[in-house]
């Protein structure tokens, strides 16, 4: 009798390090209710990247911003309508590109042709970002499922939990830190969000068109941008590749391109300039294995955080429309 109160108790002691909403997720957690999902889920995904391959960039982007406000769980992924102003009308999501959340439609409209009402829209945007990722030349790592959707998507939820172009190193630093990531994990999570992704030349004209230039941007970095931004103010799509050297691939280049001074955002350069984040740039730079392995860790840790399971949400017919609405 007293060892199994033991037993017990370790159990409990065990499991008081786990948050219960990640307790609960699982690998197989869709094998019984919809044992095609993976497979659905691979063939929307790598059709939408073959027809824009900038899918995989977009969709890392969407996915990093849903997780940093209130957890994973596809809020940002909601319309705003006459009563309410979602997360994605937030003017740091403005930037988000329609390819992510056309992807993640019709992922979801696939999934409930097969089998209705059964995975939620979080479960798609974490595993659509995982094996997109995958298709582009990064890490494979394991996501756990079993997400439920949030019922509240609020603009005015979002400030503060997401750093801006023009955010400092502590900034970026406190930003990550409060959720719970340290400072490697967080140059892991820009690098890999970055080697794949794009800005809008807004983003960062001031260090390309001053009035003074940016001193700590290469040179021929800057007349190219020009080149490319020139139209900017009348032409808001203009964009650019943040990894100016292998654009579209998930490699450790980015990180080579800092030494060089080829950032194309202040808050990727800086991160050279800063003691604290320089040295983890420079291990980056030159071990792309050590570059992959932290990235896959810290994902899955940005995958789980503020999960909601069980009654905490649903798993809505539309992901960009609450199921009460």
């Amino acid at each position: 009798m007293a060892t199994n109160l033991l037993l017990l108790l370790l159990i409990s002691y065990l499991f008081s390090f786990i948050p219960f909403s990640e307790s609960t997720l699982t690998l197989d957690y869709y094998a019984k209710t919809c044992p095609k999902f993976q497979d659905i889920l691979r063939d929307v995904v790598q059709a939408k990247q073959s027809e824009n391959p900038t899918t995989a960039a977009a969709t890392l982007r969407v996915f990093f911003h849903d997780c940093m406000v209130g957890g994973c769980d596809a809020s940002v992924l909601v319309k705003s309508n006459s009563f309410n102003k979602a997360e994605v009308d937030a003017d740091i999501n403005h930037s988000l590109a329609g390819d992510a959340f056309d992807l993640i439609s019709r992922a979801k409209t696939a999934l409930e042709l097969s089998c209705p009402g059964i995975v939620s829209c979080s479960d798609i945007l974490a595993m659509a970002t995982r094996d997109l990722v995958s298709v582009t030349g990064g890490p494979f790592y394991n996501v756990r499922l079993g997400r439920k959707d949030a019922t509240v998507s609020q603009a005015s939820q979002v400030e503060g939990n997401l750093a801006r172009s023009n955010s400092s190193v502590d900034t970026m630093i406190n930003t990550f830190a409060a959720k719970g990531f340290a400072i490697q994990e967080m140059v892991a999570l820009i690098g890999g969000g970055h080697t794949i992704g794009f800005a809008h030349c807004s983003e960062f004209a001031n260090r390309i068109f001053g009035p003074n230039v940016d001193p700590s941007m290469n040179p021929v970095l800057v007349e190219g941008l020009r080149k490319i931004c020139g139209n900017y103010t009348t032409n808001e799509g203009l964009s650019a590749f943040l990894d100016v050297m292998s654009p579209g691939v998930f490699d450790n280049t980015i990180f080579k391109n800092l030494q060089k001074g080829l950032g194309v955002l202040s808050t990727d350069q800086i991160l050279f300039s800063d003691p604290r984040t320089r040295p983890i740039i420079d291990k980056y730079a030159q071990d792309s294995k050590a570059f992959y392995d932290d990235f896959a860790k810290a994902m899955g840790k940005v995958s789980v955080y503020g999960v909601k399971t069980g009654r905490k949400g649903e798993v809505r017919k539309r992901c960009d429309v609450f199921n009460s609405v």
